[in-house]
């Protein structure tokens, strides 16, 4: 067994990742947005025993509000990576998530851009914001392809075998 075979075998198949950010419309301490704060530590609870879910971009605070995505301090960010979209989307509309989601329009600003991406990654690698941060502008110049897609317009994970030459070009 050469060492790509060995990488390959420590690293089967591929696990979703997603971005999504969005544009506050005050700011994070601001009493218009109490309830989405007082509201992050239990969904994120609920997110963290999800079946399926596996990681989620987390600072000091536990949540990721306070991680600069873009540059721009209005925006924030949330990540996290999932066996597949089946059990993200189980999570994103079931629940104390889809609670928070149904009052979005009161806390975050209408973007027209993509502001949510999807991409595989292989089992085991966690994205950086940099990353997340090309896989958007992927998806805003180019539309759903292979490199970052939509919930709406998915594509499926490689073939195991392609496990290691994706990493490398990541």
């Amino acid at each position: 067994m050469d060492s790509m075979d060995a990488h390959i075998a420590e690293k089967p198949g591929y696990e979703l990742a997603q971005v999504n950010i969005s544009r506050l419309r005050f700011p994070l301490d601001s009493p218009e947005l109490k309830d989405f704060v007082d509201g992050l530590d239990p969904v994120n609870a609920v997110a963290d025993a999800a079946d399926g879910f596996v990681w989620r971009l987390q600072a000091d605070s536990g949540n990721a509000t306070d991680v600069a995505v873009f540059g721009d301090a209005w925006l924030i960010v949330n990540m996290s990576v999932w066996r597949d979209a089946d059990a993200l989307t189980t999570f994103m509309y079931a629940g104390r998530h889809r609670e928070l989601m149904a009052r979005r329009r009161e806390w975050f600003a209408k973007v027209e851009e993509s502001m949510t991406a999807l991409w595989w990654v292989p089992a085991g690698d966690r994205p950086s914001v940099g990353d997340a941060e090309k896989r958007l502008l992927h998806l805003r110049e180019h539309g759903p392809t292979e490199r970052a897609f939509t919930l709406r317009t998915r594509f499926p994970a490689p073939a195991a075998t392609e496990a290691a030459g994706e990493a490398a070009t990541n």
